[in-house]
């Protein structure tokens, strides 16, 4: 989704999207229930566990729960209680990025660090998160237009038929639009 403002070097060689600190597990792509039947194990064949969000276990960045969804469960790859410690993705290779084919690539994971998100109004708006390192060097202006010219569009799309990936609005976003 970003091919036209970030090198896909520039990510792969990042990879700050594809390890979660224990307190951003909110941040964890949420998945349909195809990829979750299609991938119970990771690349080196150990028993990958998903958590279902309707049953309120990890609360969106407002505290608020999803609604529904499925996430990867990394619980069991901290070694420590300090909530800084990170964890990978169990589709990340260290050496070459995200072994998973294009195709079933999550969404979240195609458009972060874009976010679909809910504002006070009601209103959705795509929102850029202000962590990423790589896409916040990039010219604002032209992500608003990219914004305006496909990415909302296609972010809605996208949630009409998996509205868990609507997030509340949380103030340090940049809202693109």
């Amino acid at each position: 989704m970003l091919r036209e403002v970030l090198k896909k070097e520039e990510c792969a060689a990042c990879r700050f999207c594809c390890v979660f600190r224990r307190q951003s597990l909110w941040e964890v792509p949420k998945l349909p229930a195809y990829f979750v039947e299609k991938y119970k194990t990771d690349p080196q064949g150990r028993e990958i566990r998903y958590l279902r969000l309707a049953d309120g276990i990890l609360p969106q960045a407002d505290g608020a729960f999803a609604p529904d969804g499925v996430i990867t469960d990394l619980r069991d790859l901290y070694q420590t209680d300090d909530p800084e410690e990170e964890a990978p993705c169990p589709f990340l290779n260290p050496k070459s990025g995200c072994v998973l084919p294009a195709e079933d690539k999550p969404f979240e994971c195609s458009a972060w660090p874009l976010r679909y998100m809910r504002m006070k109004d009601g209103s959705l708006k795509v929102c850029l998160t202000p962590t990423c390192p790589t896409v916040n060097k990039a010219d604002l202006e032209l992500l608003k237009q990219k914004t305006r010219e496909s990415w909302h569009a296609q972010m809605a799309a996208y949630a009409e038929t998996h509205p868990y990936i609507i997030m509340e609005y949380k103030e340090d976003f940049i809202v693109l639009e």
